[in-house]
């Protein structure tokens, strides 16, 4: 309810400064996604770049990474665990193994489920447990196997994320 500190309860907490709030937000944005600093910076870098509103473009950039469309199939129960799967090679696209997190998938691409690995206990229990779809996605039970039909318009994003500070912010 109030600070930490000797004074804190008296003292009245400052208004956060508009550079407050947009730190704030890439570091929401970063945490969620689980996302370095200088990767954030690159993708970015990568979304300014492209035609488009900047915005959603890094929205679009960030969501058609390997890690987080693993993580959106339902295969791993986080994000982190998503990467970690990723880095210990369980995942396949386009039937070669990937082992990069921040790999960009493109539309049509084809994300499954390693077959030495289809019988891990993680990703059996992460698939039973999955409810949510995408329309992005397409998932099919019987291959363990998921595709990526094309990166998702922002109206599709449930995340609570305001884009355009984060532009606002590295546009200074």
């Amino acid at each position: 309810n109030y600070p930490p500190g000797q004074h804190g309860q008296t003292k009245k907490r400052a208004k956060q400064s508009e550079y407050a709030t947009q730190l704030k937000e890439k570091q929401k944005v970063k945490y969620t996604y689980g996302i370095l600093e200088r990767q954030f910076a690159k993708t970015f870098d990568r979304a300014s770049r492209k035609e488009g509103i900047t915005g959603e473009n890094l929205l679009q950039l960030i969501e058609s990474r390997l890690d987080n469309v693993v993580y959106r199939l339902g295969i791993a129960p986080s994000r982190s665990a998503a990467r970690q799967l990723v880095s210990h090679r369980h995942i396949v696209v386009n039937g070669k193994v990937v082992n990069i997190p921040s790999y960009t998938l493109k539309a049509g691409d084809n994300v499954g489920v390693r077959e030495k690995s289809k019988s891990a206990q993680v990703i059996g229990d992460s698939l039973r447990s999955r409810s949510s779809r995408y329309p992005w996605l397409e998932w099919d039970d019987s291959k363990m196997e998921g595709k990526f039909v094309n990166a998702p318009a922002r109206t599709e994003l449930t995340e609570n994320i305001k884009e355009q500070l984060i532009v606002e912010l590295y546009s200074k």
